[in-house]
C-alpha cells in the first residue's frame, strides 16, 4: 500500500503508510455510508434538490479533508487554490454525476512543484469510484480564450471556491472573469447559442419524445442552464461585473423555472439512482416506475404513466419556451444572404407593428390592450413566418388575466383563429398562441389534449403537438422536394374551404382527453359544441362533423384491396362529394405523418393516394375477379403487346387467371420481366430476382405452387434480419405463382455487402426447395437478437370479413410484432389448405396489423373452416408469444 506523498520548499512530504491506509478507509466508508443514506432518503421523499444538495455536500467535505491530507502539507495553501466548476459549482451533483474541478495555480511555479501532489490526490479520488474531471490552468491561461474550448470558458461561469489560497480565487472571480467576459462575452454567447441551437436540431426542435433526455433534449436541465448562462452573461455585458442572482431572469421564467426544475432534478435523480449511472434517458420502463413511485407528485395521488409524462413535458415545455425566448435575441452566425434576407423582412414594419431580426415588436404597446390587433400580431406571425419578441410576449401576458375574465365572443373568435389557421406559418404561429395561453381563449377543448400522452410507441408526440404537426405538414407539403408531398401540396391547392380542413385537425383528436374506448365519437360530440359556440353555419358544421367522424375511414379501407371495385365504390359513396374526398384525403395524408417521422412510408403516401384517385374515377369492376386474356381489352394489355408483339400467345397463357389487380399493380415492363422469368422456370424451377428501391428491398419471385410457398419466404427472410412491409401473391390458370416481397433491410446486410445478393437469393431458394433448414436459421437469428420486453402489450384480435369481397374470405389479425409473425401465420394457413390471394402487411409502433384475402378449394372460408382457423391462429400465436 503506498503512501501519500508530495513535495514542498524544506523537501518531500510523507505520510506514513498505516496512517495513508486509515485515511482511506475512513473517505472509502464516509462515501458510501453517506451516499447510501442520501439514496435513503430520496427514496423515501422523492426530493432531488435535497438530493443533490446532500451530494454536493458530501462530495466537498471529502475533498477538503483530502486537501487537509494531501494537498496542506505539500504546501498548496499558497499560490494555489481548488475551484468548483460546472454542476458541482452549482451545487448541484446528481448521483453519478462528473465532480468537474479545477487546480488554480498562480504561476508555473506552483504548478510545477504540486505536480505529483496533484496526481496523487486525484488518484484517491478515483480510488473512491467517485467520477473526477480535473483540469489545470493559471491564472493567466483562465484569461486566454479557446474558440476550440468554449465548454471550458462555460464552465467558470460556475466556478466556486473550495479551498486553498482565496484571495487566488477571488483575483480570478472577482476581477479576472468580469473583464473576460466582457471582452469575450459576445463571442462566447453567439457560440453558446449556435451550440444550444445544434442540440435542439439534434433532437428534432422539439420537447415530445417517447423517451425523452431530462438533461440534453429541448426543455431538460440543460436548457435552463443556457437561459441562466445567457442572462448573466448578458448581464455582465452591461455591469462590468457579476450581477445579483435574483435579478438574472425575468419574472415570468421564474414563475415556470422554479416547479419545472424541482421536478425535472428529481427525475434525473431518479434516473442515476434507478439505472446506476449516469443515464438521463427517460426510458419506457423509467415512466412506468416513476410513475407508480410518486417521483413529484403527491403521494396521495394516483397517476398511470400517461398522466405522469403529461406533467413532465408541460414542464419542459416551459422551460424549453423560456430557453428559445432568450436565444432569439442571440442572432445567428448566419450568411450575409441570410442577413439581407433579415433586412428585407424588416422592410415588413407597419402602422401597428415593427420587426427587427424576425422579431414582432408593438409600435404601441398599451394597443395589446385591443383584441383585434393582439390576435392580429399571430396572423402577421402566420403570415411572414416572424415570432412575437420577448417585450411582446409580456405585454400579452400581463393582460391575459383579464382575457380570460372577459373572453371574445364564439364568432369573433372564429374571425380571429381563421386567418392564422390558412396562413403558411400557421403551425408556429399556433404553438405560440398555445404557450401564452390563447390559444385555449378560442379553444377551450385543446385544454382537454394539452401535453396529453399516447403511450402506445407509435404516436412520437402529444395530442396537441400532433394537431400543429398535421397543420404543419399540409402548409409545407407544396415545397416539399418529395414528389408525394408535391401531388398533396397541388390538391390542397384546389380546396375551396382549407380553413374548415385545419379546424377539423385540430379538434379531431380532443376526444382522446376524455377517457372512453371510441375517441373519434367522443371528439365528434365535442366539436359540436366547439361549432356552436363559434357560429358556424349548417354546412360548415356538417364538413367538419364529417371530417373528424370519418378521419379513420382511409386508414381502415387502406387495409382492404383497395384495387377492389367494390372497395372503391363503398368508399366513394361514404364520401358524398369530391371536395370531401379531397378534404379527407389531406386530413389522413397529414394525420398519418404527424405521427412520427417513418409512419407515412411511401408505400403508405402511394396507397393513400391511389385510393383517392381510384375513388375519383369510380371504378366499377371487382378486384379479384379473374382475367379472361382472350377477351381482355385495356390500355395496359394494349401497350403490352405492342410492346412484345412475338409474346402475345405466351402472354396470354400467363395472364390466363390472374387476377385483375395484378394488371394494376404492375407496370408493363414489370410484367414482361415477370413473363421471362416464367419462360425460365423449365431451366431453374425458382426464379428470384431482388431489386433496390428508393425505400426498400424489392424481391419478385416466380415459381410452381407448392404448400406452404409463401409462410416459408417470409420466415427466410425474417431469419436473414429482414422486416417485411408489403407483399402480394398472384397465380394464373396454369399453377404459377408470382409473389413479390417488400422489406427493409435492419441490419444493412444487403446495403452495405452487395456480394451478399448472391448468397440471399441462394438462401431463399434453399429454403423454398427444402435444402435449407429453416427452423434452425430462425432459431439463430432469435438467438442472435435481444430478447428486451416489449414496451407496449398488444392483445391479439383475429377477424374475419366475408362480405368485402366476391371470391375470398378477408382474415384481419392483430398481434404484437416480432421476429418471425408473418412466417407463422402464413405456416397456418397453409396448414389449414388456404391460399393467400392478397396480404397487406402493417405496423403501428409494436402492433402489427396483417390483413389476408384467402380461399380455400376456389372459394371463401366456410363458418366451420373460419373457427378452426381461428383457434389454430390464436393457438400459434400465444406459444410465439411464450
Amino acid at each position: 500500500m503506498e503512501a501519500f506523498t508530495g513535495e514542498s520548499a524544506d523537501g518531500p512530504i510523507l505520510v506514513s503508510m498505516s496512517t495513508a491506509a486509515t485515511i482511506r478507509m475512513q473517505l472509502r466508508d464516509l462515501y458510501l455510508s453517506e451516499s447510501a443514506q442520501t439514496q435513503r432518503d430520496f427514496e423515501s421523499t422523492g426530493n432531488g434538490a435535497s438530493a443533490i444538495a446532500q451530494r454536493t455536500a458530501l462530495v466537498e467535505k471529502i475533498l477538503l479533508r483530502l486537501w487537509d491530507e494531501v494537498i496542506s502539507p505539500a504546501g498548496g495553501a499558497s499560490n494555489f487554490a481548488l475551484v468548483a466548476l460546472g454542476g458541482f459549482g452549482r451545487r448541484s451533483l446528481f448521483p453519478h454525476s462528473d465532480v468537474d474541478i479545477l487546480f488554480l495555480h498562480a504561476d508555473r511555479s506552483t504548478e510545477a512543484l504540486l505536480r505529483d501532489t496533484i496526481r496523487n490526490y486525484c488518484q484517491e479520488l478515483w480510488d473512491l469510484r467517485m467520477k473526477l474531471g480535473p483540469t489545470t490552468r493559471t491564472l493567466a491561461e483562465c484569461d486566454q480564450f479557446d474558440p476550440q474550448n468554449v465548454e471550458f470558458t462555460i464552465s467558470l461561469i460556475d466556478s466556486r471556491y473550495v479551498a486553498g489560497d482565496r484571495e487566488l480565487f477571488q483575483r480570478l472571480h472577482d476581477r479576472l472573469l468580469p473583464r473576460f467576459f466582457a471582452r469575450e462575452g459576445n463571442y462566447i454567447i453567439q457560440q453558446l447559442a449556435e451550440v444550444t441551437r445544434s442540440r435542439h436540431a439534434k433532437y428534432g426542435n422539439t420537447v415530445f419524445h417517447l423517451e425523452p433526455n431530462v438533461k440534453e433534449a429541448p426543455g431538460g436541465l440543460r436548457d435552463y442552464n443556457v437561459a441562466y448562462w445567457l442572462s448573466l452573461l448578458s448581464a455582465m455585458d452591461k455591469e462590468r461585473s457579476w450581477p445579483a442572482e435574483e435579478t438574472l431572469l425575468p419574472d415570468s421564467a421564474k414563475k415556470s423555472f422554479g416547479p419545472a426544475m424541482q421536478f425535472l432534478s428529481s427525475v434525473r435523480t431518479f434516473l442515476h439512482y434507478r439505472q446506476g449511472r449516469d443515464d438521463n434517458m427517460l426510458a419506457w420502463e423509467s415512466q412506468d416506475e416513476a410513475a407508480a413511485r410518486h417521483i413529484c407528485i403527491d403521494g396521495a395521488q394516483t397517476q398511470d404513466a400517461a398522466a405522469w409524462m403529461r406533467t413532465y413535458f408541460r414542464h419542459a415545455r416551459e422551460v424549453h419556451y423560456e430557453c428559445l425566448r432568450l436565444l432569439e435575441s442571440v442572432p445567428g452566425s448566419h450568411s450575409s444572404l441570410y442577413r439581407h434576407f433579415q433586412n428585407f423582412r424588416s422592410r415588413l414594419s407597419n402602422a401597428d407593428f415593427s420587426v427587427v431580426n424576425g422579431l414582432i415588436l408593438l409600435n404601441q404597446p398599451s394597443a395589446v390592450h385591443d383584441p383585434e390587433l393582439l390576435f392580429r400580431i399571430f396572423g402577421f406571425a402566420a403570415h411572414h413566418g416572424l415570432k412575437p419578441a420577448m417585450s411582446t410576449e409580456s405585454r400579452i401576458q400581463q393582460i391575459l388575466p383579464t382575457l380570460l375574465e372577459s373572453p371574445p365572443s364564439g364568432p369573433d373568435r372564429w374571425r380571429y383563429l381563421q386567418p392564422v389557421l390558412v396562413e403558411p406559418h400557421a403551425a408556429d404561429a399556433l404553438r405560440s398562441m398555445h404557450s401564452l395561453g390563447l390559444l385555449t381563449i378560442l379553444l377551450p377543448e385543446l385544454k382537454l389534449i394539452d401535453s396529453l400522452v399516447v403511450r402506445d410507441f407509435y404516436h412520437r408526440f402529444t395530442v396537441d403537438e400532433h394537431s400543429f404537426l398535421a397543420i404543419e405538414c399540409l402548409h409545407r407539403a407544396g415545397k416539399s422536394s418529395s414528389e408525394w408531398d408535391q401531388r398533396y401540396g397541388r390538391l390542397l391547392e384546389e380546396l375551396e374551404r382549407p380553413d374548415l380542413l385545419y379546424l377539423a385537425l385540430l379538434l379531431h383528436d380532443v376526444g382522446k382527453g376524455v377517457p372512453g374506448t371510441n375517441h373519434v365519437l367522443t371528439s365528434l360530440q365535442i366539436a359540436h359544441d366547439c361549432m356552436d359556440r363559434l357560429g358556424l353555419d349548417a354546412e360548415e358544421r356538417e364538413t367538419i362533423a364529417f371530417l373528424i367522424g370519418s378521419h379513420l375511414e382511409i386508414s381502415s379501407v387502406l387495409r382492404r384491396d383497395i384495387y377492389d371495385p367494390a372497395t372503391i365504390e363503398g368508399f366513394a359513396e361514404k364520401m358524398g362529394t369530391p371536395e370531401r374526398l379531397k378534404m379527407l384525403c389531406l386530413l389522413t395524408y397529414a394525420d398519418i405523418k404527424a405521427v412520427n417521422p417513418e409512419a407515412l412510408t411511401p408505400w403508405k403516401a402511394e396507397n393513400v393516394w391511389q385510393l383517392y384517385m381510384a375513388s375519383a374515377n369510380c371504378m366499377t369492376r371487382t378486384a379479384d375477379q379473374r382475367l379472361h386474356a382472350e377477351t381482355e381489352q385495356n390500355e395496359t394489355l394494349a401497350r403490352l403487346e405492342s410492346t412484345a408483339p412475338d409474346s402475345t400467345a405466351r402472354l396470354k397463357v400467363f395472364l390466363e387467371g390472374m387476377p385483375r389487380r395484378y394488371l394494376r399493380s404492375f407496370r408493363p415492363e414489370e410484367i414482361l420481366q415477370h413473363l421471362r422469368m416464367a419462360d425460365s422456370l423449365a431451366g431453374d424451377p425458382i426464379q428470384l430476382h431482388l431489386e433496390r428501391g428508393r425505400h426498400w428491398f424489392e424481391l419478385t419471385l416466380v415459381t410452381q405452387d407448392r404448400p406452404f410457398l409463401f409462410a416459408n419466404v417470409a420466415g427466410a427472410l425474417a431469419a436473414w434480419g429482414m422486416n417485411i412491409v408489403k407483399a402480394d401473391a398472384f397465380s394464373n390458370a396454369t399453377g404459377v405463382v408470382l409473389d413479390t416481397f417488400f422489406f427493409t433491410d435492419r441490419f444493412r446486410t444487403l446495403e452495405l455487402n452487395v456480394p451478399e445478393w448472391e448468397r440471399f437469393q441462394r438462401s431463399i431458394a434453399d429454403v423454398i426447395s427444402g435444402e435449407a433448414d429453416l427452423d434452425r436459421m430462425l432459431r439463430d437469428r432469435m438467438r442472435a437478437e435481444s430478447k428486451g420486453g416489449t414496451k407496449v402489450k398488444i392483445d391479439t384480435r383475429i377477424e374475419f370479413d366475408d362480405q368485402c369481397s366476391e371470391t375470398s374470405t378477408l382474415v384481419q389479425v392483430i398481434a404484437q410484432d416480432r421476429l418471425g409473425l408473418l412466417h407463422r401465420i402464413s405456416s397456418r394457413f397453409s396448414h389449414q389448405h388456404c391460399n393467400i390471394e392478397i396480404a397487406l402487411i402493417d405496423t403501428e409502433g409494436q402492433m402489427a396489423i396483417d390483413v389476408f384475402y384467402l380461399t380455400s378449394r376456389g372459394g371463401k372460408l366456410n363458418p366451420s373452416r373460419q373457427l378452426e382457423l381461428r383457434s389454430d391462429l390464436l393457438d400459434e400465436l400465444k406459444s410465439l408469444s411464450a
